[in-house]
């Protein structure tokens, strides 16, 4: 059974799945489904489609070089069928897979390593702006160390006659 990777989003089709394109120097284009034909049509780009393989690979979403990506790569060259080497791939794959699994979520953990900070920081900024929706006004003005400081800026007299060269 051959399984086949769609030319646009890069997921596997199955046999009797997807629609194929051939084009008229015989390049020939699978997609998994009408969603990714049609994107093919209209001439989308498929590293500036966000739900495409290709995308996360670009904006350093999933990872693109690790040495267990080698096993899943299509050989075109035919090899003599070896009863011994048949096996112990079959016992490699269980491996490989465990192997790329770890190094996938240690991927994901540092790329979300910052993120509960950020997400703090910006919940802390939320609230210091919107701290009157959060304590009544009255609170605010019996305690001022609950609200912002004020910042007053003089303005001279010079500069705003200056801005006004607009009246002729």
């Amino acid at each position: 059974m051959r399984l086949e990777k769609c030319w646009f989003c890069s997921s596997t089709i199955y046999p009797g799945h997807g629609i194929q394109f051939v084009r008229n120097d015989a390049k020939i284009f699978r997609f998994c489904r009408s969603k990714c034909h049609k994107n093919f049509k209209m001439k989308r780009n498929p590293r500036k489609v966000k739900w495409t393989k290709a995308y996360r690979r670009v904006h350093g979403k999933d990872m693109t070089q690790d040495s267990t990506f080698e096993f899943e790569r299509k050989r075109n060259r035919p090899e003599r069928y070896d009863r011994n080497l048949a096996e112990n791939v079959l016992k490699a794959i269980p491996k490989i897979d465990k192997i790329r699994v770890s190094r996938e979520e240690r991927h994901h953990k540092n790329r979300m390593k910052g993120k509960k900070e950020k997400l703090q920081r910006e919940a802390v900024r939320e609230l210091e702006q919107g701290i009157s929706l959060v304590k009544a006004p009255s609170v605010l003005q019996e305690d001022p160390s609950l609200t912002l400081p004020k910042i007053k800026v003089k303005v001279s007299q010079q500069q705003s006659e200056e801005n006004h060269p607009m009246e002729e």
